[in-house]
């Protein structure tokens, strides 16, 4: 039988009281504030978990705080267009180190139009010279590279470039797109200011 006003709501109460504050004269709100602390946290985090409430959403209303840092997001810190080192296979040494030298990256990209396969780091260098001598003035960037070097696509958190960067530990990742096309590089210096380093 239903009721006359249409179906009947039940109420549910979320009780979060106390038997006993914490303050010894029973005046002061001590166990029942923290006891409500508690019950909105929980409130929060599965109203979060029903909305899909995800990492992106967080940065997005919290992009100045140190949690909205460390997600911020590696294509807004890394290097782009003029401010990457790059050469092709075909670079002598000598322009490659000059182009290193330039642009203050400890790297250097190679790239066939925009399309990268390879990379020369300031360690490959010194290995190299440490292996061949002055002959290596003689080589090519094509002959020195390190072919498939680490990437990271540009819509990663920057933690997750920190992270990966220890994991291998390098300084510097290329940032590539979906088709393998250059987009940037990234270097452990420019993830200081997200003040997770």
């Amino acid at each position: 039988m239903s009721h006359p006003r249409g179906p009947v709501a039940h109420k549910r109460a979320l009780d979060c009281s106390v038997d006993q504050e914490a303050c010894t004269l029973g005046l002061a709100p001590t166990a029942s504030t923290t006891c409500m602390l508690a019950l909105g946290d929980a409130l929060a985090m599965a109203l979060s978990d029903k909305r899909g409430f995800k990492e992106e959403d967080f940065a997005n209303l919290h992009p100045g705080g140190k949690l909205g840092k460390r997600l911020a997001r590696v294509e807004s810190l890394m290097h782009t267009d003029d401010a990457i080192p790059r050469v092709t296979p075909r670079t002598n040494m000598p322009d490659v180190i000059y182009e290193m030298s330039r642009k203050k990256l400890g790297i250097t990209v190679v790239v066939e139009g925009e399309k990268l396969v390879g990379m020369i780091s300031d360690g490959d260098l010194r290995r190299l010279l440490e292996k061949r001598g002055k002959n290596v003035l003689d080589l090519t960037a094509g002959e020195c590279m390190t072919p498939n070097p680490q990437t990271i696509s540009g819509t990663e958190f920057a933690a997750s470039a920190i992270a990966l960067m220890e994991e291998k530990k390098i300084t510097s990742l290329v940032v590539v797109g979906v088709d393998g096309n250059l987009e940037g590089v990234v270097h452990l210096h420019d993830l200081w200011g997200t003040e997770m380093i």
